[in-house]
C-alpha cells in the first residue's frame, strides 16, 4: 500500500500530510479499491467456471433460501461471490460516510466516494439482472453479450471512481480540481478511455466464447474463428487480438506523449507502458494455453491495473497545476 501511495505522488502534486484521520482514510480508500479488484476477479471466476446459476434464478436469495444447504461447488462459488459483493457494499458506504466526515463540502473525495456508491449499486443491479434473466452458465444468447458488455462498462466506471477517490485523498485537501477540457490533453485522454472500453468489450466477448466453446487446440480454435457456421461469439473472438494490438500501441503513444509534456508523470507513464507490455504477453499466453481459468483471471487483473494506471495518468494530465 505504501508503494502505491508513493507512486501516486508522481502525479504532479505533493502528497497530502493532513491529520491522522485523513491519512487513515487515504489508506482505507486504497484498500477498498484493492478489495474491489478481488471481487471483480472472483466474479470472472464465477463466469469462467459456469457457476453463475449456482443459486438458480433467485436473487438475493440462493435457490430460494437465505442460507442454502447445497454443497454443490457451483452454489458455493456463486454464494461466495454474493457474500463478498455484499461486504463490498458495506465498505463503500463506509467510504462515503467517512469522506463526508473527513473532507469539507465541495471536496473531490466526497464526489468520488458518492459516485463509487452509485456505480456499485448499478453493478449489483446488473449482476442481479444476469441471474434473474438466466444469462449465466451455458447461456449463449446474443443478449448475454450485451448484458456482460454493459456490466463491464459499469465496472470500469466503478473502478475509476474508487481510483480517483483514493488519488484525491492522497493528493491533498483541495476542492474539485480545475480540468483542461478544451485542449489536446482532453482529446487524447478521452480517446484513450474509449480505446480501453472497446478493448474491454471485445475481451468480454472473447472470454465468453472461450468459456462456452472451449477449443482442444490452437489450430481448432482458429478454424472455429473463421468458420461461417460457428457461433457468433467465436467469429467475433478473432477481433480481440488485433484490437488489443492497436489499443496497446495507442496507450504506449499516449503514455510517451504525456511523459514528454509533463515530466512529473513519467514514472506513472512508464508504469502504464510496462503494464501494457505484460498484458500483451499474458494475452499471448492465454491464447497458447487455450484460456485456462487461472490465466483468464490473471489477464483480467492485469487489464484492471492497466485501467487504473490510465485513469491516474489521464487525471494528472487534465488537472490544472
Amino acid at each position: 500500500m505504501q508503494k502505491v501511495e508513493a507512486g501516486v505522488a508522481d502525479l504532479g502534486s505533493v502528497p497530502y500530510k493532513g491529520d491522522a484521520r485523513r491519512i487513515r482514510f487515504r489508506r482505507y480508500a486504497w484498500a477498498v479499491l484493492a478489495y474491489n479488484l478481488a471481487v471483480i476477479v472472483w466474479g470472472a471466476y464465477v463466469r469462467a467456471t459456469g457457476s453463475g446459476a449456482g443459486c438458480g434464478n433467485h436473487w438475493p436469495l440462493c435457490n430460494g433460501e437465505v442460507t442454502p444447504h447445497s454443497t454443490a461447488m457451483a452454489t458455493v462459488i456463486e454464494l461466495a461471490h454474493r457474500v463478498t459483493s455484499g461486504l463490498d457494499l458495506v465498505l463503500v458506504v463506509l467510504l462515503a460516510a467517512w469522506a463526508f466526515h473527513a473532507f469539507p463540502r465541495g471536496h473531490a473525495v466526497r464526489m468520488g466516494a458518492v459516485l463509487s456508491g452509485v456505480f456499485l449499486m448499478t453493478e449489483a443491479a446488473l449482476g442481479a439482472a444476469l441471474v434473474l434473466l438466466e444469462q449465466v452458465a451455458r447461456n449463449a444468447s446474443v443478449s448475454r453479450a450485451y448484458s456482460l458488455s454493459g456490466h463491464l462498462l459499469n465496472t470500469l466506471a466503478l473502478v475509476a471512481c474508487l481510483t480517483l477517490t483514493a488519488w484525491r485523498a492522497t493528493d491533498g485537501p483541495g476542492p474539485l480540481p480545475r480540468l483542461r477540457l478544451r485542449c489536446a490533453q482532453a482529446w487524447l485522454a478521452g480517446a484513450s478511455v474509449l480505446v480501453v472500453a472497446a478493448l474491454g468489450v471485445s475481451g468480454v466477448i472473447a472470454a465468453l466464447g472461450d468459456t462456452l466453446f472451449p477449443s482442444r487446440s490452437v489450430a481448432a480454435g482458429l478454424t472455429a474463428d473463421f468458420d461461417p457456421a460457428a457461433h457468433l461469439f467465436l467469429r467475433l473472438r478473432m477481433f480481440h487480438p488485433p484490437i488489443a494490438a492497436i489499443a496497446s500501441a495507442w496507450l504506449a503513444f499516449y503514455a510517451s506523449w504525456s511523459a514528454v509534456r509533463r515530466p512529473r508523470v513519467r514514472r506513472l507513464a512508464w508504469t502504464l507502458c510496462g503494464l501494457v507490455a505484460v498484458q500483451l504477453l499474458a494475452g499471448l499466453a492465454n491464447l497458447a494455453l487455450l484460456a485456462p481459468v487461472w490465466m483468464q483471471l490473471v489477464h483480467l487483473l492485469l487489464a484492471d491495473l492497466v485501467w487504473i494506471a490510465l485513469v491516474l495518468l489521464a487525471a494528472s494530465m487534465l488537472a490544472v497545476e
